[in-house]
C-alpha cells in the first residue's frame, strides 16, 4: 500500500499576481531537501518527494500564513483511487513575508504494492483569498526487487533533521538509507547483506583506500551476528553513515549492497557539494 503526508516549510519569495495561487517549480527529488532524482521510477519500499511552490500566498501583517493542503494518489494503471489525505487546515508563522513558500509532499510506496504507474495530485487553498492551485505528479513504482531505497540526508543520526546535500566546510551530514526486499538466511532467518560504503572525488578516484592505494570501502555487514536483528516482519532495514565536510569540493557517495542469500546486488550513487567556510 502507498501512504502519503504533505508538508510545508516557511521561506519567502518574490511577488504574485494579486489574487493568483499556484504550484509552482515542481520536481522530485532525494529526500525532502535533496537534488532532483534521476528517474521518477521506484522501487517497493522506496519513498518519493516532491518538491515545488506556493506562489501567492497570503502571508499577513503579523506574518502568518494560513492555507489548506490536500493529497489524492490514483493508479493509473488500473484507473482508480488508492489514496486521499482530505484537506488540512495549516497555519506557518513566515517573519519574512513576502508571497511564495517552499513546500514537499512525499509518499512511501509499501513492499507490496503492484508495479504500474501512478499519479499523485496535490491542492492547496489560500484560506483568506479561498484561491486554489493544484499539480500532477507522475511515476512508476517497479517489481518488487533487492535494493537501496528511501534514499535522504540528515543533520542527525536518527533522521529526523533532513538537511540539504550541500553543506560547507566544518559541517557533518548523515547519509540515510534503507535495504529492501532482502531474503533471509534459511539457517538463522535473518537477513545476510553486504554493504559497502565508499566516497569519489571530482576526478571519479576512490578515498577510501588500503596501504597500497586500492579502493577499500567501508564494509558493515546485516547478518545474525548484527548488534540490532531485524524483525521477522520486516521487509527492509535502516542504516546510516555520517559524513564529515572536511574540506571543499564535490563527492559522490556511492551505496553497494549484496544479498549474500539470493546473490543480487544493488548500487546507489549520490553527489554532494561541500563549499569552503566563510
Amino acid at each position: 500500500m502507498l501512504t502519503a503526508l504533505a508538508l510545508a516549510t516557511a521561506l519567502a519569495g518574490t511577488p504574485a499576481q494579486p489574487g493568483e495561487l499556484k504550484l509552482t517549480n515542481m520536481r522530485l527529488t532525494v529526500g525532502e531537501l535533496g537534488p532532483p532524482r534521476d528517474s521518477s521510477k521506484l522501487l517497493p519500499g522506496d519513498v518519493l518527494f516532491i518538491a515545488y511552490d506556493i506562489d501567492g500566498l497570503t502571508i499577513d501583517s503579523e506574518g502568518i500564513a494560513r492555507y489548506t493542503m490536500s493529497m489524492e494518489v490514483n493508479d493509473d494503471t488500473a484507473k482508480k483511487l488508492i489514496f486521499k489525505q482530505d484537506p488540512r487546515t495549516l497555519e506557518d508563522f513566515v517573519p519574512l513575508r513576502g508571497n511564495r513558500m517552499p513546500a514537499r509532499a512525499f509518499i512511501t510506496v509499501g513492499l507490496d504494492q503492484p508495479p504500474g504507474n501512478y499519479s499523485c495530485k496535490i491542492t492547496v487553498t489560500d484560506s483568506k483569498t479561498k484561491a486554489t492551485g493544484t499539480l500532477s505528479a507522475k511515476f512508476e513504482v517497479a517489481k518488487k526487487e533487492f535494493g537501496v531505497v528511501a534514499v535522504y540526508t540528515s543533520y542527525d543520526g536518527r533522521g529526523e533533521l533532513s538537511a540539504p546535500t550541500t553543506g560547507q566546510v566544518g559541517q557533518t551530514i548523515y547519509l540515510q538509507f534503507s535495504i529492501a526486499s532482502f531474503e533471509r538466511s534459511p539457517k538463522t532467518k535473518q537477513p545476510d547483506v553486504e554493504i559497502l560504503f565508499q566516497v569519489y572525488d571530482e576526478k571519479g578516484d576512490p578515498l577510501l583506500v588500503d596501504s597500497a592505494n586500492k579502493p577499500n570501502p567501508r564494509k558493515h555487514i546485516q547478518d545474525d551476528k548484527s548488534a540490532q536483528m531485524v524483525k521477522e516482519t520486516d521487509g527492509a532495514f535502516a542504516l546510516q553513515f555520517p559524513i564529515f565536510m572536511n574540506r571543499p569540493g564535490k563527492f559522490v557517495v556511492e551505496i553497494k549492497a549484496k544479498d549474500r542469500v539470493s546473490m543480487k546486488e544493488s548500487t546507489y550513487k549520490l553527489p554532494i557539494t561541500i563549499n569552503p567556510a566563510k
